[in-house]
């Protein structure tokens, strides 16, 4: 699976590296990305989701199931994509 955030939808940049003489190569700019588990109660089982720190945060403000909700309307995941543990 590709480094994007499956909340936030967050994914690598492409920018440049500038030496000291101003000589420029290409680099990404990769997202802090993890791997995390979490109890969805509406579900009643645990879920593995592939996030952002960004996203970590916006799950602490809104809530688990807001911000999957947010997600799945915007496109950045879909119910399927969604892994359920111990099933």
């Amino acid at each position: 699976m590709s480094k994007i955030c499956q909340i936030t939808g967050k994914k690598a940049q492409v920018g440049n590296n500038v030496s000291h003489s101003k000589h420029r190569t290409k680099r990404t700019f990769d997202v802090n990305l993890f791997t995390k588990k979490f109890y969805y109660v509406e579900a009643d089982c645990w879920i593995s989701l592939k996030i952002s720190a960004a996203g970590l945060r916006l799950i602490n403000k809104v809530g688990l199931d807001a911000a999957l909700k947010q997600a799945v309307a915007k496109g950045y995941c879909d119910w399927k994509d969604i892994k359920i543990i111990g099933e």
